[in-house]
């Protein structure tokens, strides 16, 4: 047990320092490449999407099935799924907007400098609340099953990386530092492994096989909404539209693949 909660934990770990790579990317001479981030925002939607719907939600119900019936553990795992969606939508509503084509826009367009500053850091405030459960999401992913962890932590990585992108470019267009903008940028993934830190204690002090399903399903929820709500829509502004949904199935296609190469 503790082997494969440390494996989490690192998987974890890996999928929230990929915001730094987006950081890197937006420090570089072409911080505007428009091409790569529709491609990466629209195969990380298709991979999340694909992911969710296809293990993790499936797998929450095979856990409360045994406890609640068939019945029971199907309708659990619906409810639990739809409050996460519900609860991720409370959230995004209070928070910023912090879309990598609004920052970039933003910041290539406006000259105050603490007005770029203070969109950064909002930013990165909510990014981080954001990377939270998704930490979650991929500690439990890989508690359950190890390769069900690294798809989760692939797909969310890569969808990382532009949101790396949407914090570092504008920090740096107001502090004219790329020290500054790497680490405010680098720091708002680290709530990633935080919250899968958080899963770990929680699910070592109450090993609960009824939380753990319901919880998963919420996750899955949680990674939908992310996933329809600010992915596929982001990447359709950043590009046309059919390379967007190309991009989308191609991280369907290439996530189920994965799913098939692993089982």
């Amino acid at each position: 047990m503790l082997d494969n909660s440390l494996w989490a934990l690192a998987l974890t770990g890996l999928a929230g320092l990929s915001t730094g790579i987006g950081s890197l990317i937006g420090l570089g001479p072409s911080r505007d490449n428009r091409t790569f981030l529709t491609l990466s925002l629209g195969f990380s939607a298709g991979a999340m999407v694909y992911v969710s719907l296809v293990e993790i939600l499936p797998k929450a119900r095979q856990v409360l099935t045994p406890l609640l019936g068939a019945r029971g553990g199907y309708g659990a795992a619906v409810v639990a799924f739809f409050l996460g969606i519900g609860a991720m939508a409370l959230v995004d509503g209070w928070l910023p907007v912090h879309d990598a084509s609004e920052a970039l826009e933003q910041a290539t367009s406006l000259s105050n400098r603490r007005r770029l500053l203070r969109m950064g850091l909002f930013a990165a405030l909510a990014i981080a609340i954001h990377n939270f459960p998704e930490g979650l999401a991929t500690f439990l992913g890989a508690l359950s099953n190890p390769r069900l962890g690294v798809s989760i932590a692939v797909a969310i990585a890569i969808h990382n990386i532009p949101e790396g992108l949407a914090v570092s470019a504008p920090v740096y267009f107001a502090t004219r530092s790329r020290w500054t903008a790497f680490w405010v940028s680098f720091l708002s993934g680290v709530a990633e492994p935080v919250g899968g830190l958080l899963g770990f204690l929680l699910f070592r002090s109450f090993p609960n096989p009824l939380l753990f399903g319901l919880v998963f399903a919420a996750v899955a929820g949680v990674m939908v909404y992310v996933s329809m709500d600010e992915l596929l829509p982001a990447a359709r502004e950043y590009g046309e539209h059919h390379l967007a949904i190309g991009s989308l199935m191609a991280g369907m296609a290439v996530m189920a693949f994965s799913l098939v190469l692993l089982a």
